[in-house]
């Protein structure tokens, strides 16, 4: 089948023709792909999110040509500078509000399941929660959740989001917040034993994991392989090795950054 070059070489044409623009906080976009609108409220590396009039966020990649600013197409692109020395960008890659105290605490929560996982997001995405004003609490454990989501009494303006861990078919985490149905609770996980295998394991030399059999510890297990002592001292060794979000497997990435956009969409 023969295609007309014209059409082939559009693309290209329409992307040599779209301006940069700088990616900036407040700057109201529309993606055209999808015709969600709103105003920038994060910019990361590889990506802006966007707040439409309702509250709702979105993510989108860079792209050439893939926004419209007042009806025309533009490249939108990471500022780069808005003072002489750039942009601060959190551990999370979001452009810093500058901001110097934390906002008052919503009611809105994130629970994770123990504390490496707080620690980890803590340690990532700490600034982010502080200037929305959301805390992050522990469950230790999982086996009591929908007894702590019926204490915590989500609501319109009580929102809860849930990171867990090993949330695969099947699994007793699965079977375990599968009993969890409201409108105003969030569930979002990772395929992975513990948090530890959240980190890339290039940001202590290795290329991958040790896969740890069934019925061991896997901690323990996982120290004795790597001939590093006390799990203890070796997670904060682990979590200290840990930069920002890039060193950081994106299916974590990910369901982090869904529970804080759903526990701060205003009611």
């Amino acid at each position: 089948m023969a295609y007309d070059r014209d059409i082939l070489d559009e693309p290209v044409r329409r992307a040599q023709s779209a301006p940069a623009v700088d990616a900036t906080i407040g700057l109201v976009v529309e993606d055209r792909a999808s015709g969600f609108c709103g105003d920038i409220v994060k910019v990361t590396i590889e990506a802006v999110t966007l707040r439409d009039r309702h509250g709702g966020h979105r993510h989108f990649r860079f792209k050439p040509a893939g926004f419209l600013l007042e009806g025309k197409p533009v490249t939108l692109v990471r500022a780069q500078a808005t003072a002489e020395k750039g942009p601060v960008f959190t551990a999370s890659g979001s452009v810093s509000s500058g901001r110097t105290k934390a906002q008052v605490a919503k009611a809105s929560r994130i629970l994770v399941e123990g504390v490496h996982d707080a620690e980890l997001v803590e340690h990532v995405w700490g600034d982010d929660l502080r200037d929305v004003g959301i805390v992050v609490e522990r469950l230790d454990g999982l086996d009591h959740v929908a007894d702590a989501v019926a204490r915590f009494g989500p609501g319109p303006t009580r929102r809860l989001g849930i990171l867990v861990d090993h949330l695969v078919t099947n699994s007793k985490e699965a079977r375990l917040v599968s009993q969890l149905q409201s409108p105003y609770v969030l569930v979002t996980g990772t395929p992975f034993i513990d948090v530890w295998e959240a980190v890339q394991p290039r940001v202590i030399g290795l290329d991958a994991w040790p896969v740890i059999p069934k019925g061991l510890d896997w901690k323990t297990e996982m120290c004795r392989r790597l001939s590093v002592g006390e799990p203890g001292a070796f997670w904060k060794h682990l979590r200290n090795r840990v930069k920002n979000y890039a060193d950081l497997r994106p299916e974590l990435v990910g369901a982090v950054e869904q529970l804080i956009d759903f526990v701060t969409v205003e009611a």
